[in-house]
């Protein structure tokens, strides 16, 4: 297994970062560091249940598209937001999708792609309205701000069993790859328990599942729940990036965590202790998203708990 050593970072965050990894190199490794942080999006209000975040990004022509979710108590995720920029950091919404136009309770994190002929994908987070059921529903359009819930269809619908939710998808080597979060519908008591499951397709729309990819560990900081985030394919194998956490009480919270494999559906795990963290207001540094930009930069992205309670959508230049 990689070795671990501590960096401690100034201001709200605590950096682990992988010093000895015989494959990946330490610069593929790239941590969030609040304090150099910029904020894309604020929530409604201030406090616990205000949340601006769960963000996916997508770079092409010269600006990136930003899909989130907005939170405000009593309402659960509310709305998911299109947004576009020419710098990354400043956004102008182009679309706003409510959970009432997708005949659901709440929505969480969406997944932004765009296919090869052109074709933009939102596939959207979607609790079903009196359960813990969540289902995964797709919108297609011919541009970010064109997508319309009336045309939406069910991807993934999960069943009795489990809730499937915050897919990652990527178009790599030919073929499309997703990371679906699933949580287990059998015990209302443990519903908030979650691991990742792999799936490959070959349109982004017919998805044949391969099994876990990722899971939590018992004992271990990630034990309750381990949901993958985003994922960095190399010749030596692939890295992600996860959302753990240790107990139920922690849910919302999550910290985020890094693993490795040989292949996309068998990664690992690595560190006693999460890779970053926020230590204002809470625990959550969560839904991480790294958008290469092409020229040996990387745009971060993540949903941050600040002084307070609420939690942020931030982003960092690297």
């Amino acid at each position: 297994m990689p070795g671990m050593r501590t960096h401690e970072a100034s201001g709200s965050l605590t950096v682990h970062r992988v010093i000895s990894q015989e494959d990946i190199r330490l610069e593929d490794c790239v941590l969030p560091e609040p304090e150099r942080s910029a904020t894309v999006m604020r929530p409604e209000g201030s406090g616990p249940g205000n949340w601006a975040g769960s963000p996916s990004a997508v770079a092409r022509d010269g600006e990136i598209v930003l899909a989130y979710r907005m939170r405000r108590p009593g309402a659960r995720g509310n709305s998911v937001g299109i947004a576009r920029s020419a710098d990354g950091e400043h956004f102008t919404n182009v679309a706003v999708i409510t959970k009432d136009e997708m005949d659901a309770e709440s929505l969480e994190r969406p997944a932004l792609t765009v296919t090869a002929d052109g074709t933009w994908r939102l596939y959207l987070s979607c609790a079903t309205w009196g359960t813990r059921h969540w289902r995964i529903e797709v919108l297609e359009a011919t541009a970010p701000h064109r997508f319309d819930p009336a045309t939406r269809s069910v991807l993934l619908a999960g069943d009795a069993s489990r809730a499937v939710k915050d897919p990652v998808i990527s178009w790599h080597d030919g073929r499309w790859h997703m990371w679906v979060c699933v949580h287990p519908l059998g015990d209302p008591a443990n519903t908030d328990r979650m691991w990742t499951e792999y799936a490959t397709s070959a349109d982004g729309l017919d998805w044949e599942f391969r099994g876990p990819a990722l899971l939590p560990r018992d004992g271990q900081w990630d034990a309750r729940g381990a949901r993958v985030t985003a994922v960095q394919f190399s010749p030596a194998g692939v890295l992600a990036y996860y959302d753990g956490r240790a107990t139920a009480a922690e849910n919302f919270e999550e910290r985020t965590g890094l693993a490795f494999g040989a292949a996309p559906g068998a990664l690992t795990a690595v560190g006693a202790r999460p890779a970053a963290q926020s230590s204002a207001g809470g625990l959550g540094l969560r839904y991480l998203t790294v958008l290469p930009l092409g020229d040996g930069r990387r745009r971060l992205y993540y949903e941050l708990t600040v002084q307070g309670g609420a939690h942020e959508l931030r982003t960092e230049l690297r």
